[in-house]
């Protein structure tokens, strides 16, 4: 076994836990996220205590379950981290004061803006407990090498507070940490992606099993039992940075800072990295050649390609290292980290970057070369795919209060009663791809690694979804006429209702509608 972190020696367990005969998901296993992401309870508290705890993950040492963020945060190789988090601080309430100056900003309800208190981060009476784990092995074109990405969730919480009734949400800070490992060593690349994803495709039982977490963690044959902190490859952070109350002169408005820091296996320390195509808006609409080489680089037909498959990997040069998403989406604060106004439409911004000329010329151009696009066949395909591939665009949509994986409490006195769901619907119906990828990687087949729009998932043939909250059912995500005209925009004609239902207009002007019960508009 090649994983570094500290362990639990046992045995005896690995036939009741894993089926590999077929590899695929078992009949008694309903669950969406089978396969792809270990959210059991029971499970994530024995791993969390046991060896797989933020500080024995991150610092090392002997076992640390129970560790408080007294020591996190004071680590050498956090201090880059948490000095990072400050600056942001102080830039997002320069930014508020100066946007709304009538408006208090600080810690507690009597202030029209509530900021996060960064005191917690230093707090004794404050840890991250392990919420979820994810396979990402979907994610593998970005590094072929490295299999893809296993991501281990963490979220704030306290334990002053006890976790129960009302106290529960007290209990639970609008935080959560994300460190990403590479899906296997970059160092001796083994074993081969087809046996990770078996072993996860493997690991398909009921929730209220109760998945020992030392099997897990020991069992040969255990997907954990191949990560090491030697893959640690980043962490990402989201916390909701401020809170905005709805009040006769204000309207309910919250706020999450977004961030990531690469590490430096050699400096063994983390440092500040552009967030993955999160697009430098003001950057870019304040700087007239950064604006015209990033529409030559985007609507170059092979990038194009990429971007419609939701692919493409924009260069550092044009990306923020840091961002702000709002809920609801669309608000003001929102806009300037997101990509509103960069495609012509109606936005204050004078001089998008993309007008819709740019963009019907260069849907023609890659369809004279033969370059068959899947979701973008329209100016307004091309603006959604621009806003769902951005952090704060994708985190704006059906999110649960801002994040895709709030995770699972199992602080609760009976964590096997668990009621509240761990990820929104954009994560759930996004299983059946990331299975399907997983089968092929698993098989040595050919992989397709393309997705649809963040909105509503690519099922790729599969009827799992029909009917559901994910595809047609009751608050899907649905295509509305055009104007007065009868057809939807053509990069959503798809986007249908089951029968009884309705695309009805949600939020402000859009293509895009919710299904609903009633007469469709």
């Amino acid at each position: 076994m090649r994983h570094s972190f500290p362990k639990l020696v046992v045995g005896g367990f690995v036939a009741a836990l894993f089926s590999f005969a077929a590899g695929t998901a078992s009949a008694d296993d309903p669950r969406l996220e089978r396969g792809t992401a270990i959210t059991d309870p029971k499970a994530l508290r024995d791993l969390d205590q046991d060896g797989f705890g933020v500080n024995r993950v991150l610092l090392g040492g002997t076992a640390q379950g129970t560790a408080s963020n007294a020591r996190l945060f004071a680590a050498p190789s956090m201090v880059s981290v948490r000095q990072a988090i400050d600056r942001e601080f102080d830039h997002y309430v320069a930014r508020q004061q100066a946007d709304y100056p009538g408006q208090t900003i600080g810690i507690g309800a009597s202030y029209d803006v509530q900021l996060f208190d960064r005191a917690l981060l230093d707090s004794p009476a404050v840890r991250f407990v392990l919420a979820g784990i994810v396979n990402r092995m979907d994610r593998a074109y970005v590094a072929p090498e490295s299999c893809g990405e296993i991501r281990l969730i963490y979220r704030l919480a306290r334990s002053d507070v006890p976790a129960e009734g009302q106290a529960e949400l007290a209990a639970r800070p609008p935080m959560t940490l994300n460190i990403v490992l590479n899906a296997r060593s970059l160092a001796d690349r083994a074993p081969s992606c087809s046996e990770i994803a078996r072993r996860w495709l493997a690991t398909n039982l009921p929730d209220d099993h109760g998945l020992s977490a030392a099997a897990l963690l020991d069992s040969r044959d255990g997907p954990l039992a191949l990560v090491g902190k030697d893959q640690i490859d980043r962490i990402e952070i989201n916390l909701q940075i401020a809170h905005v109350p709805k009040s006769a002169t204000q309207d309910f408005r919250t706020d999450y800072l977004l961030k990531v820091f690469q590490y430096d296996p050699a400096r063994t320390a983390f440092s500040e990295a552009p967030l993955e195509n999160q697009i430098d808006r003001d950057r870019l609409l304040a700087d007239d050649h950064l604006k015209q080489e990033f529409r030559r680089w985007l609507l170059d037909p092979e990038h194009l390609a990429a971007f419609d498959r939701g692919t493409l990997l924009i260069p550092p040069g044009f990306l923020a290292n840091g961002a702000v998403a709002s809920t609801p989406a669309g608000l003001a604060t929102s806009d300037r980290q997101s990509t509103f106004g960069l495609v012509e439409g109606d936005s204050p911004v004078v001089s998008p970057v993309f007008t819709e000329s740019d963009i019907v010329s260069a849907l023609q151009q890659a369809a004279d070369r033969g370059v068959a696009l899947q979701n973008i066949r329209s100016p307004a395909g091309f603006e959604r795919r621009l806003n769902d591939i951005t952090c704060a665009g994708c985190h704006q949509t059906r999110g649960i209060g801002g994040f895709h994986f709030p995770g699972v409490d199992w602080l609760r006195a009976n964590p096997s009663n668990m009621t509240v769901v761990p990820a929104s619907p954009h994560f759930f119906g996004e299983q059946l791809r990331r299975r399907d990828i997983l089968r092929a990687q698993r098989d040595g087949t050919s992989v397709d690694y393309s997705r649809g729009f963040a909105d509503r998932p690519q099922l790729r043939g599969s009827s799992e979804l029909n009917g559901t909250e994910y595809s047609d059912g009751w608050g899907t995500r649905c295509a509305l006429p055009v104007s007065n005209k009868a057809a939807p925009d053509k990069s959503f004609a798809g986007w249908t209702c089951a029968a009884g239902l309705s695309c009805q207009p949600a939020g402000r002007s859009s293509p895009i509608g919710m299904c609903f019960v009633g007469t469709s508009h």
